[in-house]
């Protein structure tokens, strides 16, 4: 079903009440997509159609709710019902879930679970926001090294309904240590009796709880992975992050990059439910900075003002320059950004990249001179042209060296190389454009010093 049928379908089953037409389109619709179509409706309605849920297929479609929307209902699950939500959702959203609920929901909820699921919900509830223990999970398949294949098949079928993906499973020893992991399609072509110890690959590619979870998204991306096991000192296994898990952290740390590149600071939740005072707040500090920022602009303009008065027609190439370095800038800074985060470039590379982005921003500036250099002719003559030629040139390789050494310096000083957004690069570049143009206009048109 796709998801306008599904919105139209459950409309349907609420006017007539039928739960066994839900369990129609519980079964020929995707989690996600039920998701969506309940998001279309009232938090009064989404209650009850969810009541018509199996618990399992309840546990998967609430997994795919914004957090706004989770919030807005578990305020109208009693203790019971809340406590089955829990009891069914797979672990790593189950803890999402628990850090949201309000204090006396997670005190009547806990005491009607069992222990184990109360101890794993605390357990990674624990681990700090943005760190790799904060979005894994704990349900993984584990095997003893000393089984055969054909005995760990056995198990995997066993444990499979409580495990989130049994793809890969992880080796342990009797104190939980990682030893290696085996993935289902080397059990199954093994010899029966061979040993689980003999199969695995040891020493696989792990990430500590502790470390910030950009560092699981990189594993995953640079090994291939669909599942990165998780340590917590002396090589104890204490879960696992997945690669579905990993392509939301990485669109979550985009989104953030993103909006930082345009100045913007984190909103919280989506755009269409931000309010205007919020995206006042969140926008308006930047804008007010780089004001000031400006000034120097309007100061160097300032501080040649006999050149302006004796040659007008520079005015005329002012916007096109400052603007020029502006966009080199912002092109090299958008590069820099994105190499870092992704760790193809690390700060000990900086010499390196300068040297190749002089070289990338002189071609780029000479052509953009000879571009501009026959508008200069034109309006001005040769004098003023080779003003804009050269002003053009040397304007494009600053702002570029500005763009791309920025994040650097960022990164160095252990602040988030984002920042380096466009608008903050845009302004330095523009007032360092507009003191490289009339220097040189006053320079190359002989005309005297500035006091």
């Amino acid at each position: 079903m796709d998801y306008m049928e599904i919105v139209f379908a459950l409309k349907a089953i609420l006017a007539s009440n039928d739960a066994t037409e839900f369990a129609i389109v519980e079964r020929h619709s995707h989690p996600a997509d039920l998701a969506a179509a309940l998001a279309k409706l009232t938090t009064a309605d989404q209650c009850r159609l969810l009541g018509m849920a199996s618990p399992a297929v309840r546990a998967q479609v609430f997994g795919y709710l914004s957090a706004k929307q989770q919030g807005a209902l578990t305020a109208q699950f009693d203790r019971t019902r809340l406590a089955e939500l829990l009891l069914h959702m797979h672990a790593d959203e189950r803890a999402d879930l628990y850090n949201q609920l309000p204090e006396p929901q997670r005190d009547a909820a806990l005491p009607a679970l069992a222990q184990v699921e109360r101890e794993d919900i605390r357990r990674l509830a624990s681990y700090p926001e943005k760190t790799v223990g904060a979005v894994m999970t704990s349900d993984y398949a584990t095997l003893p090294p000393d089984l055969t294949a054909r005995e760990a098949i056995e198990e995997l079928r066993r444990i499979a309904p409580d495990t989130e993906t049994i793809y890969q499973s992880y080796v342990i020893d009797a104190s939980r240590r990682l030893m290696g992991t085996v993935s289902l399609r080397e059990l199954i072509v093994a010899a029966p009796h061979a040993r689980v110890g003999d199969l695995m690959t040891p020493d696989p590619v792990s990430v500590p709880a502790n470390a910030p979870r950009e560092d699981a998204v990189r594993l995953i991306a640079k090994y291939d992975l669909l599942a990165l096991p998780v340590i917590n000192g002396g090589d104890m296994m204490v879960g696992i992050v997945t690669y579905d898990d990993a392509m939301d952290i990485e669109q979550a740390e985009t989104d953030i990059d993103f909006r930082k590149v345009g100045a913007v600071s984190e909103l919280g939740k989506g755009l269409k439910e931000a309010s205007i005072t919020l995206l006042y707040r969140k926008r308006v500090f930047w804008l007010v900075l780089l004001v000031f920022g400006n000034l120097f602009s309007g100061a160097g303009i300032a501080y040649f003002e006999d050149t302006i008065l004796a040659y007008v027609a520079l005015v005329f190439f002012l916007p096109l320059l400052v603007d020029s370095g502006g966009n080199a800038g912002s092109q090299s800074a958008t590069l820099m950004v994105r190499a870092l985060a992704t760790g193809d470039v690390v700060i000990k590379d900086w010499a390196g990249m300068l040297g190749r982005e002089l070289v990338v921003a002189g071609l780029l500036g000479a052509t953009m001179a000879l571009a501009v250099s026959g508008l200069g002719l034109w309006r001005g003559g040769p004098e003023i042209a080779l003003v804009v030629a050269l002003s053009m040139q040397l304007v494009v390789i600053v702002g570029s060296v500005i763009g791309m050494s920025l994040p650097f310096l960022l990164s160095r000083l252990k602040l988030d190389p984002a920042t380096a957004s466009a608008p903050l690069i845009t302004s330095i570049a523009d007032g360092t454009g507009v003191l490289i143009y009339f220097a040189i206009a006053t320079a190359v048109l002989g005309l005297p010093g500035v006091d």
